[in-house]
Order: C-alpha cells, then sequence, then structure tokens
C-alpha cells in the first residue's frame, strides 16, 4: 500500500522540480514564505519544514533576514537519514540515540563558549516555550529552536548544520510527542523543567552538568515517544563519573 503524501511533501517536491527544471535558477532568491504559503494554500508552518529540507538536500542556502537564495540544481550526496524514520520506531529510536551523543556534545561545548547574546538568545526561547508550551504547533518550532540555539552556541556551524537536519527528519515525531503529552499535563512540565536544567548549566558555564541534561532530557523524551534504547543509560551512567571526577581534579 503506497502512502499519502504530506503537504509537506508535495510542496517540497514541486519546488525541488522547479528549481532542477531551472525555473528558479541558481543564485536566484526564492519568494517569501508568506507568498509560498499563499501560492500553495497552506500554512507558513509548512513553508518553514518545505525550506529546510530543501537547504538539507543542498539544494538553498537560507539566511536569517535575507530569505533563502538556490544553491544548487541537484541535491548533494552524503550523510542522510530518510523522511521516514520519524515514521519508524526503531529508525526514529536510532536517530534519537545519534542526537542524545551530538547534542550532549554541543550542550557541553555551549556551556565554555556561550556568548551574552546566546545566553539572551536561549532565555527568550525558554520563556516563549513557557508560554506556549500548550499550544502544540507553536510548542514544536520553538522546541526545535531552543535545541537549534545551543549548537548555535557551540559557534561551530557544523553542529548546527547537522542537528537542523536531524530535527527536520523527526519534526513530525516531536509534534507527535508533544500532542501525546497534552493529554498528560506532567508530561508537558517534564519538558520544559529539563529544558530548564540545560539552560541553567549552560548559563553557569558547567560543560560536565550541561552535557548530563541534555543527554538526560533526549532520553526521556525517546522514552516519552516510547522508543527503546537499550543499554543507553548503563552507558551514560558509566562514562559520567569519570568525566565528572576528571573534570574535579583539573579544578
Amino acid at each position: 500500500m503506497v502512502k499519502a503524501m504530506t503537504l509537506t511533501q508535495q510542496v517540497a517536491q514541486q519546488m525541488t522540480d522547479e528549481i532542477r527544471n531551472g525555473l528558479y535558477p541558481v543564485g536566484a532568491r526564492l519568494p517569501s514564505g508568506k507568498e509560498l504559503a499563499a501560492r500553495f494554500g497552506v500554512s507558513q508552518a509548512v513553508i518553514r519544514e518545505v525550506t529546510e529540507r530543501l537547504r538539507s538536500q543542498g539544494l538553498i542556502d537560507s539566511r536569517q533576514g535575507s530569505g533563502c537564495t538556490v544553491k544548487a540544481r541537484t541535491e548533494a550526496g552524503g550523510f542522510r537519514v530518510p523522511h521516514a524514520a520519524g515514521e519508524s520506531q526503531r529508525d526514529l529510536a536510532s536517530v534519537y540515540e545519534l542526537r542524545i551523543d551530538l547534542e550532549g556534545a554541543a550542550a557541553a561545548l555551549a556551556a565554555v563558549r556561550r556568548t551574552e547574546a546566546d545566553i539572551a538568545t536561549l532565555a527568550a526561547l525558554l520563556k516563549s516555550l513557557d508560554d506556549k508550551r500548550y499550544a502544540p504547533d507553536e510548542a514544536v518550532e520553538l522546541d526545535i529552536a531552543f535545541h537549534v540555539a545551543i549548537a548555535e552556541a557551540t559557534h561551530n556551524r557544523y553542529y548546527v548544520d547537522l542537528l537542523q537536519y536531524l530535527n527536520l527528519q523527526i519534526r513530525q515525531a516531536v509534534r507527535t510527542a508533544r500532542a501525546h503529552s497534552l493529554t498528560h499535563e506532567r508530561l508537558t512540565d517534564d519538558a520544559q523543567h529539563e529544558h530548564v536544567r540545560i539552560f541553567e548549566a549552560i548559563r553557569a558555564g558547567d560543560p560536565v552538568a550541561a552535557r548530563a541534561a541534555a543527554m538526560k532530557h533526549l532520553r526521556c523524551a525517546a522514552a516519552r515517544l516510547k522508543l527503546s534504547i537499550p543499554g543507553r543509560d548503563a552507558l551514560t551512567d558509566a562514562a559520567a563519573p569519570a568525566t565528572r571526577t576528571r573534570r574535579t581534579k583539573a579544578q
């Protein structure tokens, strides 16, 4: 049985075809998100997902405040996660396991490299996420933005690119998890508290605590999605004491 394409997939496919066929030549700027939403009859949230997908495929380059510019007519090769990863429990568990290690490292690096501007951005996103935690669509966007902001605080563009890509692939899973959590108020509150602990560790400049908080948050997020990641707790707990001891001696 062939699954029906989502709105995001339909629009992304049409935009990809138009770029390949030269309707939008290399170097050309795409219409604004508002214009594309009106043209395709979809929300701007769908257009954001589409442009993130095109960017992850190497077709466009997007910069805050300057819109999206066509970068290439054919997709870039290299590392890929199937779009269906968000639909397969096994594949999704593997992506979350990858995120646990990557985002743990990113949080630790952010704790030692963050600037006052980074802290202000994270604080603002955390406040907005707290205000919108019971609004599914807004919360998903803010949740993803918070994790991307942590990557940006590493001041290593490749953390940002890779984590934005992974978040794109599992956006639907994040949306599903938040929709489920809304039926259990405690789960939504737990996720917010986990975000706060990551932020506080980064603000305090404590890389060990930041890594631990980020890894715990993602393990809990996986559990809320009922994903099985065998051995993660044992692996994380085995590594943590040695890391803490090394840091203590260094001080």
